[in-house]
């Protein structure tokens, strides 16, 4: 099978379906998501318990737009009811977002390779051949968990990999990481009953930072700190893992100081998560901080035509992990696509006049240090 647009996006997910809803109300008409899954399909693999950390609020009235939001004008607050949503409530937001626009996507196809000859993209698939002018990358991060972050990790257990965290049934777990994903892990369990020791290479939660990118959220520490006092939860500071091993007496966890820890039970592995864009390797350069390098338009440096939107989007220190920093490059992308294809522009200023775009990076205050 082979198919000819003129915009392929890859992923959908909030980027994805953020950037195409633009993309349909500039009365683009030659377009199509390609989703490995089903949309929004990493929330689906939320553990059950998982809600996001930014809060939710139907405050439009106000001439505030909910943070959670990726269209102006819409409220996962309002639809939802949930200030802060699950990922299977958040993926009915999105669902509702791709009937509106009616927004056109193909699921079950993974991309295995993108290649660009005369000008023009050749996405290769498990379910075929596309063909387009312009490609945005919408891949994600969440899809590709850090696995191998030291020597034996594969003895551990990624937090992405727990269906439900009332599915563990030992009573004393160590997790190896102290951001917002070790520390909501800890939370999950001691609610349950059971004691973890959280291995933290920094104190994320004494950073000093406003950006919840790079230290822990008011939010997620709150939850902590009653089962810090009570005994459930226990931080180990500065204690990066060297390597984990595994032998009948159970698992033995390593630590850069050369201290070490037994625990029965499978070691939790908060280590975060890999880019998706190794996908596209031979198509972009990469930074000092490993990600992509883009230009003022999030266009790949040494491959015109290739766009990247999402939470692997990095323009020198500047991040847009969450969705209220990302969302508002959407119209970047948009705009520059737009202008080549000769689309209606008008539907920009919209965004802009929601401050859902964001083209001055000196305004970005905040530093990412990860």
């Amino acid at each position: 099978m082979e198919q000819t647009v003129d915009v392929i996006i890859v992923g959908a997910g909030p980027s994805g379906i953020g950037v195409s809803a633009l993309l349909s109300q500039m009365n683009c008409h030659s377009y199509l998501i390609l989703e490995q899954k089903g949309i929004g399909g990493s929330f689906h693999r939320w553990p059950k318990e998982m809600r996001f950390i930014t809060p939710s609020f139907p405050a439009q009235g106000y001439g505030q737009t909910d943070l959670n939001a990726i269209v102006p004008k819409t409220s996962p607050a309002f639809t939802l009811d949930m200030e802060h949503p699950t990922g299977e409530a958040y993926t009915q937001y999105l669902e509702l977002i791709v009937d509106h626009f009616d927004i056109p996507i193909k699921t079950g196809v993974y991309v295995n390779k993108i290649e660009k000859h005369d000008n023009q993209f050749e996405v290769i698939t498990n379910k075929g051949f596309y063909k387009s002018k312009y490609v945005i990358w919408a891949a994600g991060e969440y899809c590709y968990p850090n696995l191998n972050p030291f020597p034996g990790a594969q003895h551990a257990r990624h937090n992405s990999h727990v269906n439900s965290w009332s599915d563990l049934k030992g009573d004393n777990y160590i997790i190896i990481g102290g951001f917002e994903s070790g520390m909501d892990a800890a939370y999950q369990l001691a609610r349950l009953g059971k004691c973890s020791k959280v291995l933290a290479k920094s104190k994320t939660w004494e950073t000093g930072n406003s950006d919840p990118s790079i230290a822990l959220s008011t939010y997620t520490y709150n939850r902590v700190r009653s089962y810090i006092n009570s005994g459930h939860i226990e931080i180990i500071e500065e204690a990066g893992v060297s390597h984990l091993k595994a032998d009948q007496n159970g698992y033995h966890v390593y630590t850069n100081n050369g201290s070490s820890l037994l625990t029965k039970e499978r070691p939790i592995l908060a280590t975060g998560f890999i880019g998706g864009t190794s996908i596209i390797s031979n198509l972009i350069k990469y930074g000092e901080h490993g990600k992509a390098l883009v230009n003022e338009k999030d266009e790949s440096v040494v491959t015109k035509g290739l766009y990247i939107v999402g939470p692997e989007l990095r323009h020198s220190s500047h991040i847009f992990c969450y969705i209220y920093k990302f969302r508002q490059r959407f119209a970047v992308v948009a705009h520059a696509i737009g202008k080549q294809l000769g689309l209606d522009l008008t539907a920009i200023e919209a965004y802009r006049q929601e401050n859902f775009v964001l083209n001055d990076l000196s305004m970005c205050g905040e530093l990412c240090q990860c």
